[in-house]
């Protein structure tokens, strides 16, 4: 019972912080694994669940979706789904042991992208974009680590699209969506026929970030200080990661 309530509080903060500004991923991930759900199930199930939420992003950023003769739509679906399946099988044959110790290094690398997303991006508008063979594996690097692990993806992806020279921030947005909706499917297809989903606790968790997704989209407009809750999320990321760090020691 303890279990299936962490879990359920976990979909549902973790709802309502990738409504607002991202890191569910942070909570959602583990949650699973203190439930006592393997660690390479455990990142297979909170990628899964992911999905719901990207799709409504992408819906709601339907309009602006297009993309550049730098990276025509079939190359970039292409090239998405190849590094998601990539990743979704480098995850399988991970030892479940090898990914828990993996998984600080993972947390802390998502936690300072976070962090330092805004910056980043703002720098890599200002470079000159990547020509079409280097865009596409810069864009399969990127797909193989969503493939792997879906922490911090959003900004990778959002860097990948400055970079390959997209410079409209609701375009990129769209796109980002569009890719992790492509990425998250093909590695959840890979990942239930290889019978790693924790279907038991998928539901529960899905179910409550889909409510969670509802609430944060509710309280985003009363949110002045968004600052502060990013800060929140960075604060909580770092706090997971000395928690996995002890846990192997």
């Amino acid at each position: 019972m303890i279990d299936i309530l962490l879990v359920l509080v976990a979909g549902l903060l973790g709802g309502m912080l990738n409504a607002v500004a991202g890191g569910g991923t942070f909570l959602t991930l583990p949650a699973l694994i203190f439930a006592g759900v393997p660690a390479v199930s455990a990142n297979a199930t909170a990628t899964l669940c992911a999905l719901p939420g990207y799709v409504s992003s992408v819906w709601a950023y339907r309009r602006d979706l297009h993309t550049t003769a730098n990276m025509p739509a079939l190359r970039m679906i292409a090239v998405s789904a190849l590094g998601g399946l990539l990743g979704a099988g480098l995850l399988l044959i991970t030892p479940n042991d090898t990914f828990l110790i993996a998984v600080p290094g993972l947390m802390a690398l998502a936690t300072l992208l976070f962090a330092g997303g805004p910056q980043l991006i703002r720098r890599l508008l200002a470079r000159d974009m990547l020509a079409p063979t280097g865009a596409a594996i810069a864009l399969l690097l990127v797909s193989i680590y969503g493939g792997y692990f879906n922490g911090g993806l959003g900004i990778m992806l959002l860097a990948v699209l400055g970079l390959i020279g997209y410079t409209d921030l609701h375009a990129m947005n769209g796109l980002k969506n569009a890719l992790s909706v492509l990425l998250s499917l093909v590695s959840a297809v890979t990942y239930a026929l290889a019978g790693v989903i924790a279907w038991d606790y998928a539901a529960l968790l899905a179910g409550a970030m889909v409510a969670g997704g509802f609430l944060g989209a509710h309280f985003a407009r009363r949110i002045r200080n968004t600052a502060r809750l990013k800060q929140f999320i960075v604060l909580v990321g770092l706090v997971m990661t000395v928690i996995f760090t002890v846990r192997l020691f």
